[in-house]
């Protein structure tokens, strides 16, 4: 099964340094800018063995943030905070950089800023077990901040609905992933751009409910969902009438085909987070 799974595999974390040069900003996913309608998702930054990564997150506690196992599996030392909607038009992106890079943020490093500490599930199955996912990470910040949290749903919420509704249903993923954009010359094939580094939204047509996973389908044709998640949006929330059921897990490179969405809307997933203090 592992090497089925990571055939279509790929992880939505995105390294500083996507950005490609005479690649003119499109929003070709079909997602649109969010401005301040989800002012609890966050971006987070951080660093591994392999550099320096962004993912996206959720406010679910005055001092948690939701967001995937492989944005906080790995990472070394602090990790950065931003609620802004808009990083950076064009690069740089104006985010401080690790004094000692092996060793990841500081709180020297981001004095003045908001930190905290990735905690991963002890069951994240490092995507080798489809029963077993578990693809949920937390960051507890340093201080509580004021954005308003968002309310994770209740267990079983998506087994409630009747087969004949989910291919009906659209979900709503929040996160700071990469655009696609066309080149000005040469091959017309659309390549990932890291600007603008924004906060974005998109509506997702469902596939399937699966035990651990929620699968979807991008679709830019209307009442059939606006596009695709992309590098980047990892670990942002997914929301089905108001609370967060789901985090972006992983999707295939061309960020307009199928994603697959982790649930916490699951019993192993909710028993995790309540030590945590986050519950329903």
């Amino acid at each position: 099964m592992r090497k089925r799974i990571l055939a279509v595999f790929a992880v939505l974390a995105t390294v500083f340094g996507l950005a490609v040069a005479a690649v003119p900003a499109q929003a070709s996913t079909g997602g649109t800018a969010d401005g301040g309608a989800h002012p609890g998702v966050a971006m987070i930054v951080f660093y591994s063995a392999e550099g320096r990564f962004r993912c996206s997150a959720a406010l679910v506690a005055p001092n948690v943030l939701l967001t995937a196992a492989h944005c906080t599996d790995g990472a070394l030392g602090k990790t950065l905070v931003t609620f802004d909607s808009v990083i950076a038009e064009q690069p740089p992106s104006g985010l401080p950089v690790a004094s000692d890079p092996k060793a990841g943020y500081s709180a020297a490093d981001l004095a003045g800023r908001i930190s905290g500490t990735g905690y991963t599930d002890p069951q994240y199955s490092h995507f080798t077990d489809e029963a077993n996912w578990n693809d949920v990470g937390v960051v507890v910040l340093d201080q509580p901040v004021s954005q308003q949290p968002y309310a994770i749903a209740a267990s079983g919420t998506l087994d409630a609905l009747a087969p004949g509704d989910v291919p009906k249903s659209t979900v709503t993923a929040v996160g700071y992933g990469v655009e696609l954009g066309k080149p000005e010359s040469g091959p017309q094939r659309r390549v990932p751009i890291a600007y603008p580094m924004i906060r974005r939204s998109v509506d997702l047509r469902v596939q399937s409910v699966a035990a651990q996973i929620l699968t979807t389908h991008a679709n830019v044709n209307p009442g059939r969902g606006t596009g695709g998640i992309c590098s980047g949006d990892s670990g942002g929330p997914v929301f089905a009438d108001g609370v967060i059921v789901a985090v972006t897990s992983f999707g295939q490179a061309n960020c307009l085909a199928h994603d697959g969405l982790q649930r916490v809307d699951i019993a192993p997933v909710q028993a995790w987070l309540a030590g945590f203090g986050v519950t329903p």
